[in-house]
Order: structure tokens, then sequence, then C-alpha cells
């Protein structure tokens, strides 16, 4: 049999998420409630009742892919391919751009579901970083080095997960030079554009920059629709062609009921509801969590997000980052992310864009830990 590399972050996820008290684990902001979401679009339950519970268009429907084009420059609706999540399109976006032996570079920290796909499929994965020392700032000089004349593609995300870090102009450009130099695709996954916490905008995208240019993005972090299971590759209209017949043998279609909330939910009137609904949920919970970080300021420090649910936040303890969040969901039954699944060991990603009672409540679990850890 095939050694098949395990994808820890959401192995964790589906032991324990459903087991804790307070899951501080996941990535996304507090899910929408199916009532707030018809509210926001002041439609009626009813209207939905006369859908058939068919496929919809297997590529997405056209009015969902309308409004999602809507969001880019330069893109129209051929340019959009909707997936089950953006799981689903990092999946098809490596089984269709690599084969084994090709070069992929990835930044570091982030998201290892695209790279974990690319060494399942016997890529050679090499890492540029972002450094917590300069406020997770581009390292461009990783970045030169790993990136190569046999590079076939560069991965991003943008605002990041784990760190909620924003590129900035000087950053992107500095990716797109490098990935036009040597011909490569640059694939970015922009899930958190609209979970911005300082500023009201949400982050612009790398479509239209480069015409190797792959965007990723969905309804599942940003928006609080998750259970919808939304996500979309923007792309060239001939990698959009092959795409296609990857999702054919994955999944077929995303849902009919997903398909028709999803184009509600990205109506401009509904979206701008939608994220400053989000927007709300993660200045306060920022707030909260830092309130709860400064009551160790020798065990804590945290680079403040950009965007995004969440923090990555670094603990100077001598106990290794995935003991230590067993030993939280052992003694007081609360789920956080280890660094561990970043390879970033030391590390906490801690998720915040949560009702405040909530937050507040599980945190203080948190620093019992931390406070019998420093009395031993």
């Amino acid at each position: 049999m095939m050694t098949f590399k395990a994808f820890d972050l959401e192995r964790l996820l589906s032991d324990w998420e459903q087991t804790v008290d307070f899951n501080f684990a996941e990535s996304g902001v507090h899910p929408v409630p199916l009532k707030e979401l018809l509210n926001f679009a002041d439609a009626d339950l009813d209207e939905f009742l006369d859908i058939p519970l068919n496929y919809p268009e297997v590529n997405g429907d056209l009015k969902l892919r309308e409004r999602i084009q809507a969001l880019y420059n330069d893109a129209g609706s051929d340019n959009v391919i909707v997936t089950v999540g953006a799981s689903e399109a990092n999946y098809i976006l490596a089984n269709t751009l690599l084969e084994p032996g090709d070069e992929v570079a990835v930044m570091r920290p982030t998201y290892m579901q695209l790279s974990g796909a690319a060494s399942n499929l016997g890529a050679k994965v090499s890492t540029f970083s972002l450094d917590e020392n300069t406020g997770w700032a581009l390292d461009l000089e990783e970045l030169r080095e790993a990136v190569t004349p046999n590079t076939k593609v560069i991965a991003a995300v943008n605002p990041n997960n784990p760190t909620g870090k924003i590129l900035s102009e000087k950053e992107m450009d500095a990716l797109i030079d490098t990935a036009e130099k040597v011909n490569a695709w640059l694939i970015v996954d922009e899930v958190y554009s609209g979970a911005e916490r300082e500023k009201t905008e949400p982050t612009s995208s790398f479509y239209g920059k480069y015409n190797k240019m792959i965007a990723v993005n969905g309804l599942s972090k940003a928006y609080g629709l998750p259970g919808l299971r939304i996500g979309w590759i923007v792309a060239p209209i001939n990698l959009i062609k092959e795409l296609w017949k990857r999702h054919e043998y994955t999944t077929v279609s995303s849902s009919m009921l997903g398909n028709k909330l999803g184009e509600m939910a990205l109506r401009p009137d509904v979206r701008r509801q939608l994220l400053g609904r989000t927007r709300k949920l993660v200045v306060q919970g920022f707030d909260v969590l830092q309130k709860i970080l400064n009551e160790y300021p020798d065990v804590y420090s945290v680079v403040p997000p950009g965007a995004s649910a969440l923090s990555f936040v670094r603990y100077n303890l001598p106990i290794n980052s995935t003991k230590l969040i067993h030993k939280l969901r052992e003694e007081k039954n609360i789920l956080i992310v280890p660094g561990d699944c970043f390879n970033f060991d030391h590390h906490l990603r801690i998720s915040s864009a949560l009702p405040k009672e909530y937050l507040h409540e599980g945190l203080s679990r948190m620093n019992d830990v931390i406070g019998k850890l420093l009395s031993q």
C-alpha cells in the first residue's frame, strides 16, 4: 500500500472538536445561523421550499459564478469553478498541476493542505518563510532560494493562516515577479479576505496581476458559512477546463442548496452585512484574547493579526506544543491547534472570532493550566 501523508491538523479536529466544551481550533468566524442569513437578505424560507434537490451545474450555478466573478478584476464566469469548499479547490489544483518530481515552493507557516497534497503526489516541496521577528514579513532571500528554474507552483495564503499576516504591495509584487521569472503557477489562498481587523475593505486579490495566477476562496472563513461547503477557484479558462475533469472525479458538484444560499450570501448588500458581522467578531475577539494573554506577559507573545479569526501565539514554556494542547484538552476540555501542525513548536493557533463570554470562560481555563505549569 502506498504511504499517504495524513493531514495532521484536520485529523486533530476530526478526533476532538466535537467532544470538547470549548473549541478554539476552528479557523473561521462564529458560524452564521440560517435565520440570520435569510434576515440579511430579507428573504423568506418559503422561497427555498420549492427548490428541487437536484445537482446544480457541475461547475457551479451560473448566478453564483457571476457573483464570484464580480469580486475579481478581469474575470468572467468561465474563469470560475465552484468546489466543495476551498479544500477541494486545493486538492484538485495539486492533482491537476503536479506530477511526481515537480518542484513546489510553499509559504511557511501556512495551512498545510496544499503542501501535503503535493507531497502525496511525489512532488518536491521547498519553503520560504514569514519572519516572526519582523512582524511575519516575507523573507525575500528565502523566497529567492526556494524557487528554482524548475519550480512549477508557488503557493501562498493571504491573509495568512495561522498568523493573520496581510502581505504588503511590495511583498505581493515580489511573489508575482518571482513566479514570472520562472514561469510558475502562483496559487494564493485568499479565504480570509474580508476578515480584516484594522481596515474595512477586503484584502485585494492577486487575481488579474499575472497570467498564471490562481485565486482560491470560499464562504467558510470570512463569511462564517462553513456548512454550505462552497469554495471556488478563479483561474485562466484553459486551466479551469482541466480542473473540471478532476472535479468530476472527486465530488461531481457542490450542493444545490449550497449554491443557492451561496449566491444569496454574495449579493452586495448581504455580503456587506456578513463581512460587517465578521469584522465585529474579529475585533472584539482579539481584544478578549489579548487581555487573557496579558495575564502572563512573560509566557505569551503575539504579533497582532491583520486579518482572520486567528492568532499565532508564542509561549515561553519547556513543553512541546502537541503535549500542551492535549494537557489543555484532558484537564480543561478545551481544544487549541499546536504549532507542531505548522512545523512551529512553542506556538498555539488560537481562534478568537467567537462570542465574548465563550471566549473568556474557555481561555481562562487555558490560563489555569499555564499557572499550574509555572508553579511546578
